[in-house]
């Protein structure tokens, strides 16, 4: 009986070394990966401080522009991941960097309202598949039960972008001000694309498609993983046609919830400098400072709740009090008004529960769709729910030029967040909350 409880420790140590092995040799890079993504998406967001003026827009345009960005991401994200699944996450993974920090990049010669909303949904385009292409990659190296794990650490990516972004951006706003060569938001556009460019040609080199393929593990490691992942495969959905897979209920009620979280999100990520700057602040440098707060308090929130989700085994609980808990920091945040602290305050509890929800959220449905299916479904969900980029900022603009009341954007997105919190628990099946 000792020997039997002895083996069994050995294994389970061995186990725990391979995973925490692949953390750290995979999961920094991607980090990285991501930052530069969501970096290149949102930074829009500080160049609404300027480029609105200097141009002439209006903020239902700027909504209108911030969220056509996801029509060309709804339209090319399940193809997208179907061909990441054929050709390997390396090689698709690089074509995508390289040409989203181009198009983003050319957002600086930007003059029209039209050529606005043609370089948006060119980025979107080029954009697509990126996100659940890197959620599905990481299905084939972490098992559900460690996935929580995987996708908190991953999603740190978002608050970084923040932590990084705001002050980096702000700092640019600032430093090019007086630029005769060209405006200020346009050296940010160019600054930006830069480290996207180069991470895409490092990815060519760096990333390893499957662990089978990983020279840094050993043969044994190899197999304990490959054989852990494929067990869970059995007990997966795999849907033999399209008519099978576009009547799977759940992964409609997946895109109903995705679609209300993401509304949030997006309130975040593309409104969060001008809610701080409403707040009675003009200084750029100082609303990029401050927008870091609300992602640096996010990042512990993250990794713990999921850590505890995993522990718990109770997903979609955990993802339900973390959406509660954003909604009510968002309606905070416009119920302040012009008190910079209370604001600040409000986001960083909007922003802790959002992006907490959204690391948690990826794996309820990772946890029962495989192959295939695993790579249309999550890309079909993140490309529905995606359509909330665009509803979500044209919203909060739309209602910001016709209520002339700021607060009423930010109360709307907090009543998605609710829905979305309640209607996860309609999502059937013990495999969710894996």
């Amino acid at each position: 009986m000792n020997q039997i409880s002895e083996t069994l420790g050995v294994a389970q140590s061995g186990t725990t070394d391979v995973y925490r092995k692949i953390t750290w040799r995979i999961m920094p890079f991607i980090v990285l990966c991501y930052l530069c993504n969501y970096l290149d998406r949102v930074n829009v967001g500080f160049a609404k401080l300027q480029m609105l003026s200097d141009l002439g827009f209006s903020d239902a345009i700027y909504g209108l522009g911030a969220g056509i960005f996801f029509i060309g991401y709804f339209i090319f994200e399940v193809p997208s991941n179907l061909i990441l699944h054929r050709v390997g996450a390396r090689r698709w993974i690089a074509r995508i960097m390289i040409t989203w920090a181009i198009i983003s990049a050319l957002t600086l010669v930007v003059k029209t309202p039209l050529q606005f909303y043609a370089v948006r949904f060119l980025l979107g385009v080029a954009e697509a598949g990126f996100s659940p292409g890197i959620m599905l990659y990481l299905t084939y190296w972490f098992p559900a039960r460690k996935r929580g794990f995987a996708f908190g650490v991953y999603y740190i990516a978002i608050p970084l972008a923040g932590i990084v972004g705001g002050p980096l951006s702000g700092s640019i706003l600032a430093a090019f001000k007086h630029s005769t060569f060209m405006a200020a938001w346009q050296w940010l556009f160019l600054i930006e694309a830069i480290p996207a460019l180069i991470v895409g040609f490092m990815v060519l080199w760096l990333m390893v498609d499957k662990p089978g393929q990983a020279k840094w593990l050993t043969d044994d490691e190899k197999r304990l993983v490959t054989h852990a992942v494929e067990r869970e495969e059995a007990d997966k959905t795999a849907h033999h046609n399209a008519r099978a897979f576009l009547s799977d209920v759940n992964i409609w009620k997946l895109c109903g919830v995705y679609f209300c979280q993401i509304i949030g999100l997006y309130g975040i990520s593309f409104w969060l400098p001008s809610i701080i700057k409403d707040s009675g602040l003009t200084n750029v440098e100082l609303i990029g400072w401050l927008s870091a707060i609300p992602y640096l308090v996010a990042i512990p929130a993250i990794i713990l709740t999921g850590m505890s989700a995993d522990r718990f085994r109770s997903r979609r609980m955990h993802f339900s009090v973390a959406l509660v808990i954003g909604a009510i920091g968002f309606a905070a945040s416009g119920y302040v008004g012009h008190q910079p602290v209370l604001a600040v305050a409000a986001l960083s509890v909007a922003a802790a529960g959002i992006l907490s929800a959204l690391s948690l959220f990826w794996g309820i449905p990772a946890a029962f769709l495989a192959g295939t299916s695993a790579a249309a479904g999550i890309a079909g969900i993140n490309c529905v729910g995606n359509l909330a980029g665009f509803v979500s900022p044209y919203m909060v603009g739309w209602l910001n030029v016709t209520t002339h009341n700021n607060s009423i954007g930010l109360y709307a997105v907090a009543a998605f967040m609710i829905v979305g919190a309640v209607a996860v628990r309609a999502i059937s099946g013990k495999l969710a909350d894996r």
